[in-house]
């Protein structure tokens, strides 16, 4: 098994210390979007879990959305959810919220806790692919996991 990279390696870790044996891939070409996610791993865009960090404006809490490649989230539904209006994080602060930069930010791993809500689109997929630490790292997992190891709440999201 070829090495991966520390941020990788790191999810890696991750993913075993919670009990699961699911294996991440770093490969040479880019997964940073959704659609090169896809094409690495031969699944359907909807199988892409995006990892999006949102900032709550008035408490400056890290906010979790955990939505498919096929769709767009709907910032109005994820302010309900919040009970306080969102905005996009920044790459600085998602850096510093989770350790790992936009592009790779795996669902799992981070350095703050944090509210994270999940796609409810995923439900229709037996298997989902993540970011796994870098721009090029993915992992596959049962999409019933997905909520065992975020501690997730599923909702719609779009």
């Amino acid at each position: 098994m070829p090495t991966l990279s520390p941020s990788a390696q790191k999810v890696q870790d991750q993913i075993r210390s919670l009990g699961f044996d699911y294996t991440v891939i770093e490969h040479t070409e880019s997964t940073r979007t959704a659609q090169e996610a896809a094409e690495r791993a031969g699944c359907e865009l909807g199988q892409i879990v995006k990892s999006l960090i949102f900032k709550g404006k008035d408490s400056g809490k890290p906010i979790l959305v955990l939505t498919s490649g096929a769709n767009r989230v709907e910032e109005k539904r994820i302010t309900e959810y919040a009970g306080e209006a969102i905005g996009r994080a920044d790459a600085d602060f998602v850096r510093l919220v989770t350790g790992f930069a936009i592009g790779g930010v795996p669902p799992l791993g981070h350095l703050q806790k944090m509210e994270t809500y999940i796609d409810e689109d995923f439900l229709g997929y037996p298997t989902i692919w993540a970011a796994a630490g870098t721009p090029n790292a993915i992992f596959e997992l049962k999409t019933e996991d997905l909520e065992k190891m975020t501690d997730g709440k599923v909702v719609r999201v779009k």
